[in-house]
């Protein structure tokens, strides 16, 4: 089912890795200004379910599953002992279980991990992937493609249900469709008469400006939640009890020794991947940061999401892959970081 999906979409005229649909500086002008749809393939999902499932995941996560309404989804992640996230995720119910969207390249680890703390809890951790087709929509017109559909969430972080599948909304202008992957290509086909079909770059570009981080294989196990700005986005509560690394996720935020934060920056030429390391005078040949993720911007260039120790983000300099490598410009983020 899943390969006819990906089929579906070269077809339609996308590339081997669905990162763009044949015309990439269209697409990401679109994503700018226009209303794109782009298939998420980069994402996986697990289903939590059984009558234990929300406190399971509870116990868990960064985040309060319990006060989880049937009608929100939620950012959260996993931690290591240590308080480095191994995953994030976007949680939401479906009926009586939980889905967990999380990076592709994260999913059989992250499943594998979490099914090692089941034991006797009355919980069932599968694979959801094959179940569902994520679609994600921006752009002034997401709202028109999406009306005939069914009801649209009236708030940012709700979700809606229509006849094959959920709606999650993530912000005014944006939304994750979570399609039956038997309806898949119907809803493509539908949508795609209002917004313009879009790869895998534009969503990241979006997601970038968005300041929405998103660990990968990359990363896993490099950053404690603030660092990727977990407590600005509410990605992280400090209300609830215990987790793998809360003591010193809650250490972290009540003594205020937090010397990391994640930036977006631009690079005028030159590539970058989740995972390079960043330099500046002040740090010398050691490395005073990471990048997260990487997208072209419509401008020309990439736009990052990397996490750097603040001091030498206010600096103002900062390089890639060498301390002499190419600059990094600090752009503003979509909210206010706190003054630490």
């Amino acid at each position: 089912m899943k390969q006819d999906w990906i089929d579906f979409l070269r077809q339609q005229g996308a590339d081997e890795s669905i990162l763009n649909f044949g015309n990439p500086a269209k697409e990401l002008t679109q994503a700018q200004s226009g209303t794109v749809l782009c298939p998420l393939e980069d994402l996986a999902l697990i289903r939590a379910s059984g009558e234990e499932a929300r406190v399971f995941l509870h116990n868990l996560l960064t985040n309060d599953i319990k006060g989880l309404g049937a009608d929100a989804c939620q950012r959260s992640g996993l931690c290591n002992p240590k308080g480095r996230l191994l995953a994030n995720f976007l949680v939401w119910h479906a009926g009586a279980d939980l889905i967990l969207a999380l990076a592709a390249d994260l999913h059989a680890a992250i499943l594998k991990k979490l099914s090692m703390y089941v034991l006797r809890s009355k919980v069932k951790l599968t694979d959801a992937s094959s179940e569902f087709v994520l679609l994600g929509l921006s752009g002034g017109k997401a709202k028109d493609a999406l009306a005939e559909m069914g009801a649209i969430p009236l708030a940012n972080m709700r979700i809606s249900g229509f006849e094959q599948g959920q709606l999650l909304r993530l912000d005014e202008q944006r939304f994750i469709a979570v399609v039956a992957s038997t309806a898949a290509q119907q809803v493509w086909q539908k949508l795609a008469k209002i917004a313009y079909p879009a790869g895998l770059t534009c969503w990241h570009w979006l997601e970038i400006t968005s300041g929405l981080p998103l660990v990968t294989a990359a990363t896993t196990e490099e950053f404690i939640p603030q660092m990727v700005n977990f407590d600005v986005i509410g990605g992280v509560s400090f209300k609830k009890g215990c987790y793998p690394g809360q003591e010193i996720v809650a250490r972290t935020q009540y003594l205020g020794k937090l010397k990391r934060r994640m930036y977006r920056t631009h690079l005028d030429t030159a590539t970058a991947s989740p995972g390079d390391h960043l330099y500046a005078p002040e740090t010398g040949e050691q490395s005073c940061g990471r990048v997260l993720n990487a997208a072209p911007a419509p401008q020309g260039g990439l736009h990052l999401l990397a996490v750097i120790q603040s001091s030498c983000a206010e600096a103002g300099e900062v390089h890639l892959g060498a301390p002499a490598g190419p600059s990094l410009h600090l752009l503003p983020l979509p909210y206010a970081l706190p003054s630490e």
